[in-house]
């Protein structure tokens, strides 16, 4: 009878382990899946800024990582080429040349 409890006990402990070995795994995963979303993410609103910042001269950008599209007078949308992809409205003041952010979205596909 104490031989069974023992056992019992054992191949609950095991089975214990085996759960928080897994959880601990998920765990791990779930950082790095994060982590690299956020990367993927400022990488993505690096170069709507640095569209943003050329956007009265276009052609001083090296590489162009984004779409520009005018709505209006004065407004532009700037979307980044990058997944996930960030939709960015601004407004350029003709006369002083500033650039104005008037909105953002992240764009979900």
């Amino acid at each position: 009878m104490i031989l069974t409890w023992v056992i019992s006990l054992l191949l609950l402990c095991t089975s214990l382990i085996i759960y928080l070995e897994r959880l601990t795994s998920l765990r791990v995963l779930e950082i790095k899946t994060i982590e690299y979303a956020q990367e993927r993410f400022m990488s993505a609103e690096r170069s709507v800024l640095e569209c943003e910042a050329n956007i009265t001269n276009v052609s001083a950008l090296i590489e162009n990582h984004c779409f520009i599209q005018s709505v209006g007078k004065g407004l532009w949308l700037i979307s980044s080429k990058e997944k996930p992809s960030i939709h960015i409205h601004v407004l350029v003041d003709e006369k002083s040349g500033a650039v104005t952010r008037l909105n953002w979205r992240q764009a979900f596909e």
